[in-house]
């Protein structure tokens, strides 16, 4: 099986998120690896909102807060390599849908211009 998903989150969008809700919002939407790699660029935080709406397309769901039976957002973290290559790590519903799908191989591209952030995630 191969599935795919992809999201493109406003930078601005998120600026506003944090202006308003300060790291309430980084807190509820990543995990403390994730606002350690985002380091207070809005870009970055965009990016992964972005990948883990784009996970939540490829599992066939959403996210929770659109679908019952959508994903967390701490259950799709998006982290990255040494080299700076970003890569998925599923956790809890996530990963039972994952595993319920066949999907064991997952890649993530993210990139963020024009105001605009996006990621494209792909599983097999």
């Amino acid at each position: 099986m191969l599935a795919t998903g992809v999201d493109v989150v406003e930078i601005a969008r998120v600026v506003r998120a944090l202006e308003r809700f300060g790291d309430r919002f980084l807190h509820r939407v990543c995990t403390d690896a994730e606002i350690a790699r985002i380091r207070g660029r809005p870009a970055e935080a965009a990016a992964r909102f972005a990948a883990k709406e784009a996970t939540a397309k490829a599992l066939g769901v959403g996210m929770r807060l659109m679908s019952p039976v959508g994903v967390g957002w701490h259950e799709v973290e998006v982290l990255n390599e040494i080299s700076g290559q970003p890569y998925l790590r599923l956790h809890g519903h996530a990963a039972r849908l994952a595993e319920a799908r066949g999907l064991t191989e997952w890649a993530v591209s993210l990139s963020h211009d024009g105001g605009l952030a996006i990621a494209f995630v792909v599983a097999m």
